[in-house]
């Protein structure tokens, strides 16, 4: 894995993090009710997840460049 890659695998597993986290917290009806916990366990995983989907390639990243 290049330099290249591994950055479009990180700033898409952030954007993953931060969308989870959005919606998660957009499921509750007041701010004091949120499950903090499981926002960011949640949002965690989602990044996890993320970062294991870009192992199999991001369209971003140039084939010919990834080589």
């Amino acid at each position: 894995m290049n330099k290249e890659l591994i950055k479009a695998a990180a700033i898409r597993a952030v954007k993953t993090v931060a969308q989870t986290a959005i919606a998660t917290i957009g499921t509750t009806a007041m701010i004091n009710q949120v499950d903090w916990l499981m926002v960011l366990s949640t949002a965690g995983l989602a990044g996890i997840l993320s970062l294991l989907t870009s192992v199999a390639g991001l369209p971003e990243v140039n084939k010919s460049d990834a080589l």
